[in-house]
């Protein structure tokens, strides 16, 4: 079956090692997923636990209605927890609604990081896993450099990198190696862009 783009990206689902990652500054981290001008749901993600063994929770829901009468055209939602030691991704499990039944997901790492892309490690290797499906993605990786994003806080520079492959994407992150913004094309040709808060 195929999934929708916004499906696989905003469970925001590489085999350098699968590690390095560490604990952010802050414990949690959360965006307005935007599309034509609107908001159309909410990405965050959670942190807790210690630098030697820490969690990720993400929580990702989206709704696309139909503008005349107002009923739902697509709807997401995902939770995931991912489990990490010593800098090393271990486990994640998650469940993920696409407008049917719920989708289970529990799954050790399998050599590559989550496609979760909190942290900018995952731009560092080759390889990435599908949170919804656990499918390992292959996916290459330009570096486009340095610029100025806009967030709910104001304008912060950031790294600029283009995914493609299995997966593509533009990928920000900050100063402190943390997602700063994301951009995807959808089915329909529209931009869905990640905005942080």
């Amino acid at each position: 079956m195929r999934h929708p783009a916004w499906a696989i990206a905003l469970a925001f689902a590489i085999a350098a090692p699968a590690n390095a990652a560490a604990l952010p500054p802050n414990s949690a981290l959360s965006f307005d997923v935007m599309r034509k001008g609107s908001v159309i749901g909410g990405h965050s993600y959670r942190f807790s636990g210690s630098a030697s063994s820490f969690s990720v929770t993400v929580d990702t829901e989206i709704s696309v209605p139909i503008p005349l009468d107002r009923s739902t055209l697509y709807s997401f939602k995902q939770h995931s927890t991912e489990q990490w030691r010593d800098g090393t991704f271990q486990k994640i499990s998650s469940t993920t609604s696409e407008g049917g039944a719920p989708r289970q997901l529990d799954t050790s790492s399998k050599g590559a990081l989550p496609a979760s892309f909190w942290t900018e490690d995952t731009v560092h290797t080759g390889k990435l896993m599908n949170t919804a499906d656990g499918k390992i993605m292959s996916v290459r990786v330009a570096d486009l450099g340095t610029e100025d994003v806009d967030t709910r806080r104001g304008s912060i520079n950031a790294h600029h990198y283009r995914l493609s492959g299995d997966l593509v994407r533009d990928l920000w992150f900050d100063g402190d190696g943390n997602l700063a913004r994301a951009a995807f094309k959808a089915d329909d040709g529209s931009t869905v862009t990640y905005v942080r808060k």
